[in-house]
């Protein structure tokens, strides 16, 4: 099992820039890879963006693509994604997630078998 807990969530203006970290903790070693999704109120979770652990080949939501810039650092066993330009509808609570399936389809949340409690993200306009 992998813990996961993310940080830098906040509140800012449209236009504006959040930086996101997620750190990995317990079965790091085995993880394929990591993956960002949101959720606004009374909306479905969504996702944003994901990044496999070794190659670091990324994948991006449409609705982010030239905003949002997913990284990893393996020795730290973090991730971050980085959100500029970032609008009011970008409002939502964002979850990293981690997975161990290989080959996985890393836009699908039944992916994913670890999930942290998340953080909330703000846009004011």
């Amino acid at each position: 099992q992998v813990q996961l807990v993310e940080s830098g969530g906040g509140l800012v203006q449209a236009g504006g820039s959040l930086r996101l970290s997620c750190e990995a903790s317990g079965r790091t070693s085995s993880m394929y890879g990591l993956g960002w999704f949101r959720q606004a109120s009374g909306k479905e979770r969504e996702f944003v963006a994901a990044i496999q652990w070794t190659s670091g080949t990324t994948r991006y939501a449409d609705f982010v693509k030239g905003r949002f810039t997913i990284s990893r650092d393996n020795a730290k066993n973090t991730v971050d994604l980085q959100m500029n330009s970032l609008k009011s509808e970008d409002t939502a609570v964002y979850y990293c997630a981690s997975t161990h399936n290989r080959p996985a389809i890393m836009s699908l949340m039944s992916t994913y078998d670890s999930w942290g409690q998340g953080t909330q993200v703000f846009v004011s306009s």
